[in-house]
């Protein structure tokens, strides 16, 4: 700083400091902000980085992932790792090749999902019953995935189903010819949406608590 360089360069620079420290760095540099300092900061606190940034850039496996201004990165990032890591997303997968499959080894690995997440045992079972139920939707079976993804940000519980096939929205009235399953899959739900991406169909649902 005595050098009145153009840039400074910033690596971690609130690293393995105690709290009165780490808040002494951060007030330097939201100082030298506020005084038209140009900066490029490597960092892992996220508010800071939300707060006091014009551009923020997220890298995985050494490069630049994604880009954008830090109200489009931090409330509506794009890509999926970079919505991972601003949300905290912890996700599990579980593929579907065959009507033969073993629905008690889907619930089992969802449930473990669950408790190593310790998510209560209402939303547990919520996301178990939605499971068995949609897989009793018309399908081809040729392929068909769950996607259990829950945000240690904000404590949701969200599930994607994506099956292969010619469009189906379950949704529409009159879709199914019986809508019982269909009612149980509202009712443990918040939201319920239909999108068909890529030849497949996609229900996007957030469990309840």
């Amino acid at each position: 700083m005595a050098m009145e360089p153009e840039v400074l360069l910033f690596d971690e620079p609130t690293s393995a400091l105690d709290p009165t420290m780490v808040s002494e760095v951060l007030a330097v540099i939201r100082r030298l902000s506020k005084e038209g300092m140009t900066m490029v900061i490597v960092t892992h606190e996220m508010e800071f980085a939300k707060n006091i940034s014009t551009r923020v850039l997220y890298m995985d496996e050494g490069v630049i992932y994604e880009e954008g201004p830090p109200s489009r990165i931090f409330e509506q990032p794009v890509r999926e790792k970079t919505k991972a890591f601003i949300h905290r997303l912890r996700s599990f997968r579980y593929h579907i090749s065959s009507p033969d499959f073993d629905l008690y080894a889907l619930q089992a690995e969802m449930e473990a999902f669950c408790e190593k997440h310790m998510m209560s045992k209402g939303v547990t079972q919520n996301a178990l019953f939605v499971a068995e139920e949609l897989l009793l939707f018309p399908s081809d079976f040729l392929e068909v995935d769950f996607h259990l993804s829950y945000s240690e940000k904000d404590g949701s519980l969200h599930l994607i189903y994506e099956s292969t096939g010619e469009p189906f929205n379950p949704l529409e009235e009159g879709a199914l010819e019986d809508e019982i399953g269909l009612k149980i899959v509202v009712s443990k739900c918040q939201s319920v949406e239909y999108e068909y991406r890529n030849k497949r169909n996609r229900l996007l649902l957030r469990i309840k608590g």
